[in-house]
């Protein structure tokens, strides 16, 4: 794991998106075609906003899967990740190729299908964030490590919901759902390379808990430690509580 920090969420964001178009275009290169991850969430805003503005990328050579969607909560819901995705990514660029999860239906039939698109082919990039609580995707602590399932059923903590009302996607903590589909830890891992996007100082304690602490569930994005090709994008203010030991033993 390698860890580059910028000195705000703008520089960051340009740096990430950098690196995920070359992910992109290589594998484009390569293999004809890019799979890849998207994350989602007030953090990605600045990141997706760099990236959908390339214009080196052939958008119909990707296909696009997502981390997690709220159980219950319809597509024109301003919080449904299937249309954050529709309006700041796929309909941006034109992607066509894309496996939405789906909140509303049976979730064993949703994950059914949907694992068996991503089973299909190796993830070539997966770009993700990390949560308040060090959540990766809606996987809360403790998260679920040995799952060999792609996708499952997760109930969400009190401060994962807490930061889905702070950051506006819902009027009141009772409208914040309880539980979501997610894809896990292990599925997320098997990616050739992870892109981690994680700007501002709310984020802080998190990056300090998983970066400095023991990988652990109680700190699941701790286990991005474990995977060689994952770089993880901070500016000065997520950084903050990091050590210079830490920086400079995880820095290139």
């Amino acid at each position: 794991m390698n860890i580059r920090v910028l000195a705000d969420k703008d520089l960051l964001a340009r740096a990430a998106a950098t690196q995920a178009a070359a992910a992109i275009r290589n594998a484009i290169r390569q293999s004809g075609t890019a799979r890849i991850i998207a994350a989602t969430g007030a953090s990605q805003f600045e990141f997706l906003d760099e990236l959908t503005a390339n214009s080196e990328i052939d958008w119909k050579c990707v296909e696009l899967f997502h981390l997690d969607e709220y159980l219950g909560i319809p597509i024109t819901h301003p919080a449904s990740f299937r249309k954050y995705l529709l309006d700041r990514l796929i309909n941006r660029v034109g992607i066509e190729r894309h496996h939405l999860i789906s909140g509303e239906g049976d979730p064993r039939k949703v994950i059914a299908e949907v694992t068996a698109q991503i089973r299909s082919a190796p993830i070539d990039v997966a770009f993700v964030g990390i949560g308040e609580n060090g959540h990766l995707a809606f996987n809360d602590p403790p998260a679920d490590f040995e799952t060999g399932d792609s996708y499952i059923v997760v109930e969400l903590d009190q401060a994962c919901r807490k930061q889905q009302l702070g950051e506006g996607w819902f009027r009141g903590l009772d409208e914040v759902p309880s539980g979501a589909i997610s894809m896990t830890i292990r599925q997320i891992l098997k990616s050739r390379e992870i892109i981690c996007i994680v700007p501002d100082a709310r984020k802080s304690q998190a990056v300090q808990k998983c970066f400095e602490g023991e990988v652990s569930p109680l700190a699941p994005a701790s286990i991005l430690r474990t995977h060689s090709n994952t770089f993880v994008y901070l500016d000065n203010n997520s950084a903050a509580l990091l050590s210079p030991q830490t920086l400079a033993a995880l820095s290139a």
